[in-house]
């Protein structure tokens, strides 16, 4: 990929199997990730059953890279407020799965977004929606900020 989208445990990412390949931005600000999941064996319990704790490491990264893909300049996402996941399939050892993360809506302060996890046959194994909180620096000179090192200058 040939933007930054943050690091968002890459490398946790990639221990259970997960990787993000595309991106992009349908419309104004509907940003997208796509990516794909082959279980290894520290996702999953004894059973070769993915944990759910690893649905919402993919989902939470799935989300917040599609919200980052829509975010102009230096904007980003800055944490997860909130996050409800579901997992309604089990997601076996082995088996690959296709990961997706895109923007519900875009505010000034707050982004949603949604993600999902579906098997070879299109089927949903794993759902998320969640809330997330944006940095949006400000502009040099914006007004009410002070400029680095004139803060209390008088002239």
């Amino acid at each position: 990929m040939d933007r930054w989208l943050g690091n968002g445990g890459m490398e946790l990412i990639g221990t259970v199997g997960g990787s993000f390949d595309d991106y992009g931005v349908d419309g104004e600000d509907l940003g997208w990730v796509v990516g794909v999941f082959t279980p290894t064996p520290p996702a999953c319990n004894p059973h070769g059953i993915v944990q759910a704790g690893v649905h919402s490491l993919l989902l939470d990264a799935a989300m917040n890279f599609g919200i980052n893909a829509a975010l102009p300049g230096r904007d980003r996402t800055k944490a997860t407020l909130e996050m409800k996941i579901e997992c309604m399939r089990p997601a076996l050892l082995g088996e690959s799965y296709q990961l997706r993360g895109e923007v519900v809506r875009m505010a000034r302060q707050v982004a949603y977004g949604e993600a999902t996890v579906l098997d070879q046959k299109d089927q949903l194994v794993s759902r998320s929606t969640g809330t997330f909180l944006l940095h949006r620096p400000e502009p040099s000179g914006a007004p009410g900020r002070d400029a680095p090192g004139e803060a209390g200058v008088t002239g």
